[in-house]
């Protein structure tokens, strides 16, 4: 027997498993999936490159999620008549019989301080909060019609996400990687990225597996330090230690599974595998640093720093290298006013100087290489935000707006979307969707339409019971597609 081997056996399974799992890269990697497996007796691996029902016009999504919410009102939905009536009473109808999260009495209508003009050949209107977003406007695909059912971050967000606004189900990426796999053995099929310093509003629910297997879950990866927690070799431990270690590791797995016959054991080999092989793939992805100067100025990135500019320039090269689904999250979008940095004047500018030039320069970046025809992007948020003051804030100089779930806007280009096209309406004082609503399950169908699969026909078997990320509700919304 490999004295290696050997020795590690003299200890109990329990023992070996706890000593070795900072040297193998953390139970946090256990997450991950290769696609090949291990040895010839081995079970298929759950990320094998899939077929989806139908041919797709989209390989894979990059999701750009604003935490918190941005002011549409402040951003893409223009509305002179609100605008007009700015700092009158709002009207008794639109608030008899209503909640708000942080509005009582009678709010005063608030129009946009903002600046607007129409831009690019469809003549869509934008706020000057935005400018860089003016020159990409003919990729865009805006759908002013959006609604949801809940009025606060967390369950909004998870119902964007699961298609619930209870934690515990599959998120969109994992749906997508349980769908269709991944088109790099490498990398993992699902990748999240997050900027600003704080998790997303539903926590790692909004990226989470539920109770599809563990292997499609999202990877968090970061742009400083290492790109995934404890995939560097731990100090004293060679890379060729660390080989044997897996060998052995390998070694008793398989008995276990050859004993006890449960299928995931030969699963956590390739696991393990696949963690090994991210040491070198996924590092170097990461490495912004091989960008060109002009592609670095264009993004307003600099490696080693956190920022959602780092974070689009690896969604575009995670895409590039074969990653299905790029999950990105921006926290800071929570506009009510009650802080200078929270007001849709200056707050709101200074905040959308970071998103702005990175987003636009994304697509440009994606067109320019051939990559977004393929490339499903999704830019919003959670919910909307009213078109009235938010209570907490009626006397102050800074302008904010309360959660609004009733109607809001989100966009998307590339993926066999239409460009420059503007989808739905609101109200003239944009209290509710007045043509073409769609709800976020209707986005949740449409996204998967467009990567090929049928959200009718994606469903997990779970407790008696077939579910899917649309649950029983979503169309695809046609009139968006190319």
């Amino acid at each position: 027997m490999n004295p290696f081997l050997e020795k590690i056996q003299l200890g109990t399974r329990r023992h070996f498993l706890r000593h070795s799992a900072a040297g193998l890269g953390g139970m946090a990697l256990n997450s991950l999936l290769a696609q090949e497996s291990y040895g010839a007796n081995t079970t298929p691996n759950p990320l094998t490159l899939k077929s989806g029902h139908f041919p797709g016009k989209a390989k894979r999504v990059i999701y750009l999620h604003m935490t918190g919410s941005p002011p549409n009102l402040d951003m893409f939905d223009y509305k002179p008549e609100l605008i007009e009536h700015s700092e009158q009473d709002c009207p008794d109808e639109f608030l008899k019989g209503r909640e708000f999260a942080f509005t009582t009495g009678v709010p005063k209508l608030l129009g946009s301080p903002r600046e607007w003009n129409q831009v690019g050949q469809n003549g869509t209107w934008m706020s000057d909060a935005i400018p860089h977003l003016h020159g990409v406007a003919d990729e865009m695909c805006m759908v002013h019609s959006m609604y949801t059912d809940q009025f606060n971050h967390a369950p909004a967000e998870l119902l964007v996400y699961t298609g619930s606004p209870r934690g515990g189900r599959p998120s969109m990426g994992s749906w997508v990687t349980y769908g269709l796999g991944s088109e790099n053995e490498n990398l993992p099929g699902f990748v999240v990225l997050i900027s600003s310093g704080s998790q997303p509003n539903g926590g790692k629910n909004s990226f989470g597996s539920g109770f599809l297997p563990s292997v499609y879950q999202g990877v968090q990866c970061r742009s400083k330090g290492d790109p995934v927690l404890y995939s560097s070799d731990p100090a004293g431990m060679s890379r060729n230690l660390r080989r044997q270690s897996l060998d052995a590791l390998a070694d008793l797995n398989q008995i276990q599974a050859e004993e006890m016959g449960d299928p995931e054991t030969l699963t956590r080999i390739s696991q393990y595998e696949l963690a090994f092989r991210m040491q070198t793939a996924v590092p170097e992805v990461m490495d912004i640093s091989k960008e060109s100067a002009k592609t670095l100025e264009a993004y307003g990135a600099t490696p080693g720093e956190s920022s959602l500019a780092n974070n689009c320039l690896l969604a575009r090269r995670l895409v590039e290298a074969g990653t299905r689904f790029v999950q990105l999250f921006d926290w800071g979008w929570d506009y009510h006013g009650t802080r200078e940095d929270s007001g849709i004047t200056s707050g709101l500018s200074t905040k959308c100087a970071t998103m702005d030039k990175p987003v636009a320069a994304l697509i440009n970046d994606l067109k320019d290489r051939g990559l977004l025809d393929e490339t499903l992007i999704v830019w919003g948020g959670e919910f909307g935000r009213t078109p009235f003051r938010e209570g907490r804030t009626s006397k102050s100089q800074i302008l904010g707006r309360d959660h609004y779930p009733d109607c809001f806007t989100m966009w998307m280009a590339g993926g066999g979307v239409k460009g420059g096209f503007d989808y739905g309406q609101t109200d003239e004082l944009g209290f509710s969707v007045a043509e073409d609503a769609v709800h976020i399950h209707d986005l949740q169908a449409t996204i998967l339409h467009q990567l090929g699969l049928d959200h009718e026909k994606l469903i997990y078997r779970f407790q008696g019971r077939d579910f899917r990320l649309t649950d029983v509700h979503g169309h695809v919304v046609k009139d968006l597609l190319s």
